[in-house]
Formats: C-alpha cells, structure tokens, sequence
C-alpha cells in the first residue's frame, strides 16, 4: 500500500464510524502560550477536552502535523541515529469528546489493524497503566479486561508512569494509555528474545504503533489531578511507522513516506543510501541522508504554516532544525553549496494533496531555505575550523562554555550541534558556562521583541556590492534586493541592498550611518545601517516607490565626523591605557557612536583617579600632536602584525587586512577615522567602571560634544554661585555648607533613635500572641533606618516574636520584617520570603536574611493591606 493511501484508509475507517474528517492544524501553534509547536494530535483538541469550547462533532478524526524539538517531548537528538524517530511526524487520530470511551477506542484500534490492515495478530502486544499511588489512580482493569477478549494475556503487559500514562506538558489534560506495540522482526530473532522483553526497550523493530489514551483528568499547577468534565478519548498511530509495517520494510526510511527524498539527496550528493551500511563512511553518510530528508520535512511545512527562521522563540528551533541538516550535508555529504532547497518541490509533489498549504507555500519555502543556507553556509566552514582550534587548545576533554556560545553567538552554531560535533570528537562541554552565556544575550536582547523578515524581493539577479565609504560620502546607487522586516519596538522597516554604497554598517563597535538616497521624486531617510552576512543592509521606514530607480546616497557627514572622531579617540585611548595601565590590556569591546564612545578592556582593578588623568593628558597629548592618519587598506595580515599592528582576540581576519595607524598607535580596523588626530579637538573621560570580573569600561566625548560638556559644567557652576548668593569663594562656601548639614544630619538620627526607643514601650504593649507566636504589624512614623533600629530594639523583647513595620517617608512605602531566629529554626518562617509576598501590596520587592528583610515599593494605599496579610504567615 502506498502511503496516501494508509492515510486514506484510516479516515476512511473513522468515517464509517461516525467520525468528522478535520485537516491538521499549523504546525505552530498560535493562540496557545504553554506550546511553542503542535506536538501531539490533541493539542488542537485542548479546549475541547477542558470544556471550554465546543467540537464540531463529538467524534472526529484526522492526520495532524506534529513536531517534537522542543520542552518535555524532544526527539531531536535520536533523529538520524536510528530509523523511528523523526522532527516533523503525521499522528493519525480519532477522537471521542465526551462520547465512546475504552470499549470502542480498543475494539476498533483492533478492528482497523487486524481486519483492515490486515497485520498478523501474533506480532502485536498491548500496554495498560499500572496505575500510581502517588496520583491516586488504580490499575486499569477495564482496559485489561476488554484486552484479555482480544488477545492473550501473554501478550498484556502493564506499563508505569512514564509509559502509560500520557501527559501534553506540566499542565493539562491527561490520563492512562493502552498502547499497541509491532514486533516486525525475522522469526529466528524471534526465537532468540522474545518481543514481549523488547517493549519501550528503543529496539528499532519492536515498536509502539498506536496509543490509545483515555482522557479523564486534568494536571493542574500544583500537580495535582481533577476529573475531567467529561471522559474523553484521544488516539496517535504514528504514521510513518505504521507505513513501515504495512509495507514490509524494516525502517520508516525504507517506506515511501522518505524514499522520494531519499532519491533526491543521491542525485544531489552523489552519495548512495543504504539500508544497512557496510562500514563507518557509510554509516555517516546514512545519518546524515536521514538527518536531511527529516529536517527538510520539519522546517517546510513550519515556514509554510507561517514561522520564518529567526534568531528567537519558534523561529530559532526551525533555524536549529535547518542548520543540523545542512552542517551533515556539509561534513558528510560533501555539499557546499545550498542543496536542501530543491527538495521541497519533491515535498510538494508527495503530499501537497492532502496537505494543500506546502503546495500552496512552495514557492515561499523554497526560498526562504535556500536563503537560509546560503547564509549559514558563508560561516560554517570558519565555524568548524574555530571548533576543530578550539579542540585542539582544550586540555582534557571538556570544552569552555564559553567558546560553545561563541559559536552559538558569533556563527549561528545551535548548543546542540556543537554538543553533536563534540561528541563524535569524543569530548563534551561546560553546559553550566553556555548558560551563563545565553542568559546575558537574552538580558540583553529582551528589550527588542520580537522581529519577523520578510523574504529578499530580488530587484537586480547577481548583483555585486562595493562599499565606498572610505573615500565619498556621496554616490549614485541601484537597490539589488529589499525585504521588510517588522518589529514590536520598532514598526515596520525595510531593509535596502545597493549594488554600491557611502554608508558605513555597523560593525567594530561603531554604529551605521545615517543619511538619505534621493531621486528628483522623492527622499527615503535612512536611519541605520547595518550588515548581514556579508551584504550592507540600509535600514529605511518607507519602502521607494520606484525600486528601480537610480538614487543619489548621501551620508550625514556630521554623524560620521562625530563617528569617525570617535573611534580613532578609541584607539588612542587603548594606546594611552596599555602605556599607563599595562600591556596586560587588552580592548574586549567597543561602541563607537557620534554622541560618545564606549571602551571595555582587560584590567584586574578599579583605575584610581590618577591613573584616569594620565590616560586623559595622554590621550590629548596625541591630538595636540596633529597626528595625520596612514591607512594601509589591503596589508598582508602577517605583514601588519609584524609592524606591530593590535589584532583583538577572538576577531576574524582574513589574509588581507586594513590596518589604521597613528603615531605609535597602529591596529587592524575596518572604522572610519579622521585624518588627523587634531580633528577631535579635545577628549574626556565621562565614567569608568566594572562590567564584569576582571573587565572594565571607560565611557568618553570628543569634539563637539566636550565643547557642550564644558559648557554645560560652567552653566553649573554660575547656577551653584547663584543658589550660593555669588560668594567669593565657592569652594570654601560649598564645603561649610556640607559641614553644617553633617551636623543637621546627626542630630536628626538621635531625634529619630530617641523617638524609636519611646514607641518601643508603646508597641510593646500591641504585641498579640497568635498560635503560639507573638505577633505586631504595624505602620509607624520613622524613616527605614528607624524601622530597623526598632525592630531590633523589639526583639530584645524576648524569644517566638514575628514583627512587621511598616514606613512612609517621602511617598515610598517600606517593609521592614523581624522573625525569631527559633521561629525560623523551629516554625519555617522566612523574613525575606514574607516581605516578597507582602511587597506585592505596594507594587514592589525586596529580600534579606531569614530572620530580618525589608521590601520597598511604590504604592502606599497596599500598607493597609500588606499589614493585615501579615497575619497570614502566623495562621499557617
């Protein structure tokens, strides 16, 4: 039988049953927060089984796309390894909302397989639930007993948790399953084990097939279980497995579910595939056909159901998929090129009639995956060089996770598959450190939201982009390619490629121009430039209503000045740090932009105030000097270096390289900088700082704006002579000023300690006893640091005490808990936990020791309300 008509017979089945054929739904999930992808048939079917919607009809069936790459049910990593699992997999069901329940479900699962399919009765075995003490549900007699009517009971077994009893997630709709198992083995390994001792043992002929579950309870957050409204039935038989019986073969690539895919990878690579593999090249070869014609299927039908690769969420997993397909047709397959896009057509073709959306997309699918790969492979071959060095430099055999994320971040290597190539290296990897690493980027990067691309519109084929930047900024341009790209922060934009361009993309720490491209009819501002693999990207807010249009690129030549004197600043800044500090420094980023300059760099102390002097007189020593710029634009990499040239760590340089020199200071820099160091007319130091162990940050101006910067300080300093009444000499003014109000200052903290010592003896007589506790809340007139001193002053009071005070000085409400120390032994109370659930009454948050924690907030009307929630801890 071929496989549309597997599919055909099963609907055709349930229909005769009274079942609704429905199509599948997306294989993304949209209206469904705790899914990132359909994983299962029934996730459609949630609201139905809560009963919070209505079904259609209460019995229907269908064949749903799911995907399994992510969270609790995850079968990426055995995808190519062996020949049942798969990303992207068809589930056929039939469903029972409220109607038949396990009478019929297992009869009929019998009747289908047996009668129908015809498949030998003596190669099948069933599971039912063992039933848990924990969950308080017994073992499944009912499914035993109609079980025990169809089939021996040698060929019943009992299943546990985490066999039997089928969960979507941590929460939801759930219950007890009775599975169906096939043991397609030959008879002489039948004879040798038994298919009974092979069940849920991952043997790739003696596999589940179907999986009837019985929906009748709901996982709630606590864990616990709820009975379902009503009872439920909710089935899978997996349909490339059932293929694989139903045709005789002895793997789900062997049917011809996969074999057209198959076909075409050996006509695109030139490799052969094998059923079995007669040596290890084969073998490689095998996984990694396999790997490809199951991720092409996964990520096809995700872009045509709406989810483009991306960098976040849902369009990440399908990058990951994509990227693992092509890193195995790149190592083993020998495929440099993009390839993995001409098999959608074969896709298409094999199931655009029952599923119409992939033909419908076909056009979509196929460019966006050949984007895809002809983006990711301009990086792979250096990626798996700085994987293969990375390797080699590793003592032992566990890798930095440092350099996984590098990877991650700088090559677009998913965890995953940099896990993957280790491991066939035999090494593994510092998980710990990788997410240390990725929960930086994610800090940073949350502000952004989520952004969606279009794909490239195509205005000129094979276009060739140069940057004039360097030397004009101005030039006549065509638009070669334009895409749209939508944001949450920002609105919609457009991305614009020129065949050439002034503009200079972000990129070494200095930010993209801005500028304008014009035509006798219109202007289009560009507010950015930035560049992605490998093209010039000019960011716009209105698309050009005439793309063919020739232009006229015209950079704001006053942002890039600003830019420009900013980033050789930079350079001279590295010299003046190395000189001052030490040649230990070293630059570990930059941003360079025309408002002020960024400066992070190796230095294992705070750089005292003198120290930033002399790195400042440095600095504009070298600008006095008029310094004129030597550009060497194209110098053989090993050349500069040997000239004494600064190359960062970790940077990628090609054999030829730029190099930027003044004075003594000389590095490899592909910026824009002045012509001459007196173009920056003046630097200063605005901050410096830590941004982590070991690494500092300088934050400075140049130019116009250490012009406005004095400025600013000399309006400062009139404003201050003025508030002072114009003294003769300010600074002597200043500082008896500060004198006076040290001494103001400390007789106010002995009023407020002395008015602390008297409510003592006041609240002292509010304490009330609760369950053994003795128990104050209560809102008092003191500043924080009163607060604290008087619950302190409280607690001598004596042992079990549970005080709570709250303060509202200048409009910010304040918490302040005290707790026994016996009480957090004995009772389990937890000032710090008290204060974090009573800082949410004032809009707010805090922490601190357990038996002493403050929380602030912003709302004073919640203290009522946090005080009186006190009691609750006690009554507990």
């Amino acid at each position: 039988m071929k496989s549309r008509d597997i599919r055909k017979q099963f609907l055709d089945f349930f229909q005769d049953k009274g079942h609704l054929i429905v199509p599948s739904a997306p294989i993304v999930t949209k209206d469904d927060p705790t899914l990132m992808f359909n994983n299962s048939g029934m996730a459609q079917f949630k609201e139905y089984f809560l009963g919070n919607a209505t079904p259609k009809s209460n019995r229907i069936t269908d064949s749903q796309k799911c995907l399994r790459v992510s969270g609790k049910h995850n079968d990426l990593e055995d995808v190519g390894f062996d020949t049942y699992h798969h990303t992207m997999f068809e589930m056929l069901g039939n469903w029972s909302f409220g109607d038949y329940f396990k009478k019929e479900a297992i009869n009929w699962a019998w009747e289908l397989l047996t009668e129908v399919y015809k498949i030998p009765k003596d190669i099948l075995y069933v599971t039912v639930y063992e039933g848990s003490e924990e969950d308080k549900v017994p073992f499944d007699q009912e499914a035993y007993d109609i079980w025990k009517a169809l089939i021996g009971e040698d060929r019943i077994l009992t299943g546990n948790k985490k066999d039997n009893f089928w969960e979507m997630g941590d929460q939801g709709p759930c219950g007890p399953c009775s599975e169906i198992h096939v043991d397609i083995r030959s008879d002489a390994e039948k004879a040798k084990v038994s298919g009974r001792d092979l069940i849920n043992a991952d043997h790739p002929q003696v596999v589940e097939i179907w999986n009837n579950v019985f929906m009748e309870f709901n996982r709630k957050a606590d864990k616990s279980l709820e009975a379902l409204p009503s009872r439920h039935v909710d089935t899978g038989m997996g349909f490339e497995r059932l293929c694989m019986v139903l045709q005789g073969v002895q793997s789900n690539y062997d049917t011809d579910v996969f074999t057209p895919l198959i076909k075409k990878v050996e006509q695109l690579t030139g490799k052969h595939y094998k059923s079995k593999a007669d040596n290890d090249a084969e073998e490689k070869a095998n996984i990694a056909i396999r790997v490809v014609a199951d991720h092409v299927r996964a990520v096809a039908f995700a872009i045509a159901d709406g989810q483009l690769p991306s960098n976040t969420g849902a369009g990440y997993v399908i990058r990951r998929i994509l990227r693992r397909a092509i890193r195995y047709g790149f190592t083993f397959l020998d495929k440099k090129e993009p390839f993995i896009y001409e098999l959608v057509a074969v896709l298409s073709e094999q199931m655009g009639e029952f599923f119409p959306e992939i033909k419908a997309q076909q056009s979509l699918v196929t460019n966006v995956i050949k984007e895809e790969e002809a983006s990711f492979l301009r990086t792979l071959e250096q990626g798996l060089q700085l994987l293969e060095n990375v390797v080699l430099q590793t003592e032992g055999n566990e890798v930095s996770g440092a350099k996984v994320f590098e990877l991650y971040d700088t090559f677009g290597f998913p965890e995953d598959l940099t896990a993957l190539i280790l491991k066939e290296k035999g090494f593994n990897y510092d998980k710990a450190a990788f997410n240390a690493e990725l929960k930086k980027q994610k800090d940073r990067s949350r502000a952004a939201g989520e952004v969606a691309t279009d794909d490239w519109n195509i205005v000129i084929d094979n276009a060739n982009e140069t940057f004039v930047g360097y030397d004009q900024l101005e030039n006549e341009v065509k638009i070669t390619r334009f895409r749209k790209v939508k944001s949450k922060k920002e609105g919609t934009l457009y991305q614009l490629v020129l065949d050439s361009t002034p503009f200079y993309p972000e990129g070494g720490g200095q930010v993209g121009d801005n500028g304008i491209l014009v035509t006798p009819n219109e202007t289009i501002a560009v507010i950015d430039t930035k560049k992605e693999n490998n093209l010039i990207l000019h960011i716009t807010k209105k698309l050009p209503d005439n793309v063919n249009a020739t232009f006229t690129a015209k950079v704001d030549g006053t942002l890039r000045s600003k830019s420009a004197s900013n980033h050789t600043a930079t350079h001279l800044l590295h010299l003046a740090l190395r000189t001052v500090l030490g040649t230990h420094v070293e630059q570990k980023g930059s941003l360079v932009s025309p408002n002020y300059l960024r400066f992070d760099f190796s230095h294992f102390a705070k750089v005292t105030d003198d120290e930033l002097q002399q790195v400042e007189h440095f600095v504009n020593e070298r600008i006095q000097e008029h310094l004129p710029l030597i550009e060497r634009r194209s110098i053989p990499f090993q050349e500069a270096i040997a000239e004494g040239a600064l190359a960062l760590f970790g940077e990628k340089y090609g054999d030829n390289v730029r190099a930027i020199k003044f004075g003594d200071s000389m590095e490899l820099c592909g910026g824009t900088h002045v012509n001459n160091t007196a173009d920056i007319w003046h630097f200063k130091i605005k901050s410096e700082g830590a941004v982590a162990a070991g690494i500092r940050r300088i934050e400075a101006i140049t130019n116009q704006a250490v012009k406005a910067y004095f400025a600013t300080q000399e309006e400062t300093l009139n404003e201050v002579k003025l508030a002072l009444k114009n003294p003769q000499d300010t600074l002597k003014a200043v500082t008896s000023l500060q004198d006076e109000n040290a001494k103001l200052k400390k007789q106010v903290e002995a009023l407020l300690k002395d008015k602390a010592k008297n409510l003592k003896g006041e609240l002292a007589k509010e304490i009330e006893e609760i369950n053994g506790v003795k128990f104050l809340a209560k809102q008092v007139d003191l500043d924080a640091t009163g607060a604290k001193d008087l619950v302190y002053e409280l607690g001598n009071l004596g042992d079990n005490l549970f005080l709570l005070l709250a303060t509202a000085q200048n409009d910010k409400p304040m918490l302040t808990c005290y707790i026994s120390k016996e009480l957090v032994a004995e009772k389990g109370l937890n000032a710090g936990q008290v204060v974090r659930e009573l800082g949410k009454y004032i809009q707010g948050g805090g922490g601190g020791q357990p038996f002493f924690a403050t929380a602030g907030g912003k709302n004073i009307n919640g203290i009522n309300e946090a005080l009186a929630a006190a009691k609750n801890f006690i009554n507990k």
